[in-house]
């Protein structure tokens, strides 16, 4: 991800019982847009060194003004598993060659 945004992980549940980690983010992004879904899961899966088709994005809310986002991020043991719980509206924002964002 280019440095003109910086995500800080503010809260990280383990959800033992679905098998996956669900995240809460701000993101910091001062005189630019929203970040894309895109580099929020590259930076995701950089920073917690897992492969990025483990990683979706469910929401990245924008505060007007402040140049800051706050994202909820879920993280899935496998990608099948990512596969079989999320649904395929959220698969496809966070799938860019399918016409996400």
């Amino acid at each position: 991800m280019i440095e003109e945004y910086e995500l800080k992980i503010i809260e990280d549940f383990h959800n033992k019982v679905i098998g996956r980690r669900e995240i809460k983010a701000v993101i910091y992004h001062l005189g630019k847009g929203t970040p894309p879904r895109i580099k929020v899961r590259e930076k995701t899966s950089e920073i917690l060194k897992i492969p990025i088709d483990r990683v979706y994005v469910r929401t990245i809310k924008t505060e007007y003004g402040t140049g800051r986002s706050i994202a909820r991020i879920h993280v899935y043991e496998n990608s099948q598993r990512a596969i079989a719980i999320e649904p395929e509206y959220i698969i496809k924002r966070n799938t860019p060659a399918q016409g996400g964002e």
